[in-house]
């Protein structure tokens, strides 16, 4: 649900160093929010205090939360901690293997675009014959 940005109360924090929020901000930029940030039905911050922070940088009037209303401060505590220690970084392996990839996606070989450009042709063609074959 989009909630205004100004009616989110953040308090006491477990975080304390937001970080360059730069990148972040690039990101929501390019692609939006990807992944909500968490409240509770009083509006108070649970998970996603740098998105929101970024959000802010950016002039964002509304952010994509989620509610949640945990029983007590304790499992409110224990949503912000696992929030931020179940996320697992990718290896150096699992990065080279998708920016790899991406790289050639992004720019791939002569054959590739030929082969590409042959299966379309034949698509188009193919098309083209049924809507003929279906008069």
């Amino acid at each position: 649900m989009k909630v205004n940005i100004d009616e989110i109360i953040v308090k006491k924090r477990v975080r304390k160093d937001l970080g360059n929020l730069e990148p972040l901000q690039d990101s929501l930029k390019r692609y939006g929010l990807l992944n909500p940030i968490t409240i509770n039905s009083k509006k108070e911050l649970i998970a996603g205090q740098r998105r929101l922070e970024a959000a802010k940088g950016l002039g964002w009037t509304t952010i994509n939360a989620v509610i949640v209303d945990p029983q007590d401060d304790i499992t409110q505590l224990e949503l912000e901690l696992e929030e931020n220690t179940q996320r697992m970084p990718f290896t150096d392996e699992e990065l080279l293997s998708g920016y790899t990839r991406l790289e050639k996606l992004r720019n791939p070989s002569f054959f590739r675009m030929l082969w590409s450009k042959i299966r379309s042709f034949f698509r188009k063609l193919f098309s083209l014959f049924k809507k003929k074959t279906k008069r």
